[in-house]
């Protein structure tokens, strides 16, 4: 995949299979910040685990539970919710919707 600072252009980008029920498109990158659009289906869940990146999510569409640090909350379209370094969270979708991350470094795990 090739990346660089410019333009962005979605037909260039291609969903990867993140887990049952789940997409995930890698929009941009460079070390230090990441940005993916994360497509869930009804029903499906992001597990529990912790990264060392820090992560900021904002809820393009759906209804999400959110769990942070043993808390959750529902949150909808517009909300969002910021996770520090090696943080445990997950989230189960309540409704279909899409996620917007940014990590910051970069997942090098999310490369292909």
């Amino acid at each position: 995949m090739q990346h660089f600072p410019g333009f962005i252009e979605d037909k260039e980008k291609e969903w990867q299979t993140a887990g049952e029920g789940i997409r995930r498109k890698i929009v941009a990158y460079d070390p230090s910040v990441m940005l993916v659009i994360v497509d869930f289906e009804q029903g499906a869940v992001g597990t529990l685990h912790k990264h060392e990146h820090v992560q900021i999510t904002h809820i393009e569409s759906g209804v999400f539970e959110v769990e942070i640090a043993g808390e959750k909350k529902v949150l909808k379209a517009g909300d969002g919710f910021h996770i520090l370094s090696n943080v445990e969270h997950g989230v189960v979708c309540l409704e279909k919707g899409v996620l917007i991350d940014v990590f910051s470094p970069m997942r090098e795990d999310f490369l292909p």
